[in-house]
């Protein structure tokens, strides 16, 4: 994920809120953080609409699975947290 986002391990970023939306949602802040801080291979990021396999996301230290997955709201302050689990050989 490094590689991906410039080498930087931690990017702390303020995503606005969609407009028309209630509430900022793990979907919308992975499309923002696609089209705004991705540096190369969007492809190894997100497959559709969503993280490709073998990519966790944690919302405040928390899977996503347990929260709502890409509907899980995220509010100020929230971190999201993006791990491969895979590597090269």
């Amino acid at each position: 994920m490094e590689l991906l986002f410039g080498n930087q391990k931690v990017v702390e970023a303020d995503v606005p809120q969609q407009s028309g939306e209630q509430q900022l949602t793990v979907a919308a802040a992975m499309a923002w953080a696609r089209d705004n801080l991705l540096t190369e291979r969007p492809e190894l990021f997100m497959k559709g609409s969503s993280v490709r396999p073998g990519v966790l996301v944690l919302v405040n230290d928390t899977d996503w699975e347990l929260c709502g997955e890409l509907e899980a709201a995220v509010a100020d302050g929230d971190r999201v947290t993006f791990i491969s689990t895979l590597h090269g050989g």
